[in-house]
């Protein structure tokens, strides 16, 4: 069956107020959670409009680290990103300011202040800085949109429509790209990637997500042929919000608010 979200807004519901009662639990380290090898998904891809398809993978067949992924041809979409410095807004708030948009994901990282960090460009308003020798970035120009990393071609402030940076490049010309200079975390995860055909696909972990090496490392196992893939702001932040003509809203709550959102329109 089609991973319909439900399970994690469920989850939070009957849970969620009780979070601050319960003490932590240890994270898994990278030596405690073996990289996951390529798993059938759970389903083909399920055609919920034309030109936008959902698929649901189990890296390693794991219940938990299952993925979402929402495949758009930008053939019949167009995107567009979308900013409030300051002012985050959680899903429900996003759903409101966004009636038209068929979907959106959480996009950069941002700081205490809810600003954003790296480059955002807002139909053509640049705000930030872009990263230097790191991550990667999502852009549209002359309504292209485009995976790329930004250590094998820096931005040089080219003209941009839409844009939202992050890091690290996950996938890089098909190959897995990122290798920690340290322990990591298994943490929610949220993804923007590129695909051969020059499909724009949007991942999320909905429940206890990956570490970032394990999900380089599964990404080019699959079969969604993809070329680039850039991690976008994950954990409290990772957000995804599917609502496409005909069908019904489909909803993954981040826990934090956020300040800027990549949104999927119908051209």
């Amino acid at each position: 069956m089609p991973l319909r979200l439900f399970f994690t807004a469920l989850w939070c519901a009957l849970f969620g107020c009780l979070l601050s009662q319960i003490p932590p639990t240890p994270i898994p380290t990278p030596t405690d959670v073996p990289i996951p090898t390529a798993e059938p998904a759970t389903t083909d891809w399920r055609a919920l409009a034309p030109g936008l398809e959902q698929r649901s993978y189990r890296p390693g067949g794991s219940l938990f680290g299952q993925l979402y992924v929402l495949r758009i041809d930008p053939a019949l979409y167009r995107f567009q990103v979308h900013y409030r410095p300051g002012a985050p807004l959680a899903i429900s708030g996003w759903e409101r300011e966004l009636p038209a948009a068929t979907g959106f994901v959480n996009a950069n990282f941002f700081d205490p202040n809810h600003v954003i960090l790296g480059l955002l460009v807002a139909d053509g308003v640049v705000f930030g800085q872009s990263y230097q020798g790191r991550g990667g970035m999502f852009q549209v120009q002359n309504g292209q949109p485009r995976v790329r990393s930004l250590i094998a071609e820096p931005y040089a402030g080219e003209p941009l429509e839409q844009a939202v940076q992050a890091f690290p490049m996950l996938v890089h010309n098909g190959q897995a790209a990122y290798t920690p200079a340290a322990q990591e975390r298994v943490s929610r995860r949220t993804v923007v990637a590129q695909d051969s055909q020059g499909r724009i696909l949007l991942m999320v972990t909905p429940l206890t997500g990956l570490t970032l090496e394990a999900l380089s490392q599964y990404l080019p196992t699959t079969d969604m042929q993809l070329v680039n893939a850039l991690n976008l702001d994950g954990g409290g932040s990772t957000m995804l919000y599917v609502n496409p003509a005909g069908g019904q809203p489909e909803r993954l709550p981040s826990f934090d608010p956020v300040p800027a959102v990549l949104a999927v329109y119908p051209r």
